[in-house]
């Protein structure tokens, strides 16, 4: 009987297709219960002519599977490694392992590590034996740095009084703070975003509470549904923020202003008028009056400190937290009543300040006293002054002469 070749040698014999990184490209056929380890040598035949005599070649190279990224196994058959007819297979040459070092180079390299190590504390004071010793009092650094926005404070409570002597020879200094008081009713910063506000009421939060949220979570409307939903049950919800003036006051304020901008006749005399004015300086720095934060004052509050304690820190502190609650822990130094007390007027630092042209120009502005007035009470609004083009350079150059007269 007539038996054709192809059924007897039908999946006996593999064609396959190898490749080296060398781009070199070959069939190679054989059955399939040759090793790995054969068919690498018959791979190497063709690529390293010659070289077979080193027994280490075959093990120097190894041969992948390209579909499966598999490195194929020297023990194992074409058969068991599931290698299937036409597959590619890439021939490569082992990385070759890296060298152990010799003793030498370690040696140095522990040498070099030495030398770089950082010298302890009794190595330093070996160094520095001969030196003559200098002592740095730390906190006196400190107390300087904290020095300096008590006396900028003081600086400012005494041109304060300088800049409203100033003005109240002005004839036109009474119409001029009526409209800067006018300026600052319209400036409230408690003033609630009637945007924020509809949004939470068509939501069904009550007024009063959703402005309460929206000044807790600086008129955020997400943050302050958050507040609403995680305080619906709180007993306290609704009452009123600590430091936070009564719904009544910002009315009668406003009634005060009115009766200011009413101002006198043209009957009164000059007397009158500088009663008028110093009426009008009072009613802006009460409008002008510290606002503690109402987180920070409920985050210091809850660690077992009274609110007023805690309205002193955050004065004290420009409102932060963190400082306000070193204060309170610590010595308490500045204290409140230091914050009210101005700088001495024959100091040299006072006169200079006071010498200086621009200074002596800018006291004539009312801009200037209402700056002043605004950073005696709120420091974090210094930057806005800064760059502001009336008060920038008196403020520019009462700080260069602080600096310098500092450093002498």
């Amino acid at each position: 009987m007539f038996v054709q070749e192809e059924k007897i040698f039908a999946g006996k014999v593999l064609r396959l297709h190898v490749c080296t990184m060398e781009g070199a490209e070959w069939l190679e056929e054989v059955p399939e219960d040759t090793t790995v380890e054969k068919l690498k040598e018959r791979c190497l035949k063709h690529c390293v002519p010659g070289s077979l005599e080193d027994p280490k070649t075959v093990t120097h190279h190894k041969l992948i599977h390209a579909t499966s990224e598999k490195v194929l196994t020297d023990t194992k058959t074409v058969l068991e490694e599931n290698i299937q007819d036409r597959d590619v297979l890439l021939l490569v040459k082992k990385r070759a392992p890296a060298l152990l070092p010799k003793m030498a180079d370690v040696v140095a390299e522990e040498k070099r590590k030495q030398e770089q190590k950082a010298p302890d504390k009794d190595a330093i004071l070996k160094a520095t034996a001969n030196l003559p010793a200098r002592s740095v009092d730390r906190s006196v650094t400190h107390h300087n740095m904290r020095d300096f926005q008590t006396e900028l404070r003081k600086i400012l409570v005494s041109l304060i009084e300088v800049a409203q002597k100033l003005l109240a020879l002005n004839p036109d200094a009474v119409e001029l703070f009526k409209k800067a008081n006018a300026m600052l009713d319209e400036d409230e910063e408690d003033r609630v975003d009637e945007i924020a506000l509809r949004q939470l009421t068509e939501m069904g939060f009550p007024e009063s509470r959703a402005i309460k949220a929206l000044r807790l979570n600086h008129m955020s409307v997400t943050q302050a549904m958050e507040w609403l939903i995680e305080h619906a049950d709180d007993p306290a919800v609704d009452a009123p923020l600590p430091g936070q003036a009564p719904a009544e006051a910002p009315a009668e304020g406003a009634a005060s202003s009115a009766e200011a901008a009413a101002g006198p006749s043209s009957e009164e005399g000059g007397e009158e008028a500088k009663d008028e004015l110093t009426e009008i300086f009072k009613k802006i720095r009460r409008k002008r009056e510290f606002r503690p934060d109402p987180r920070a004052v409920i985050a210091l509050m809850e660690m077992g400190f009274d609110e007023k304690e805690v309205v002193d820190a955050l004065r004290v502190n420009n409102n932060q937290q963190n400082a306000a609650c070193e204060w309170l822990l610590g010595d308490r130094k500045p204290s409140p009543e230091d914050l009210d007390k101005g700088i001495d007027t024959n100091s040299p630092l006072f006169q200079a300040i006071l010498e200086n042209p621009v200074v002596q120009l800018g006291l004539t502005n009312p801009k200037t006293l209402l700056a002043f007035e605004d950073m005696l009470e709120n420091p974090l609004n210094s930057t806005q002054w800064m760059n502001d083009p009336e008060t920038g350079p008196v403020m520019l150059q009462i700080s260069r002469i602080f600096q310098t007269l500092n450093r002498t």
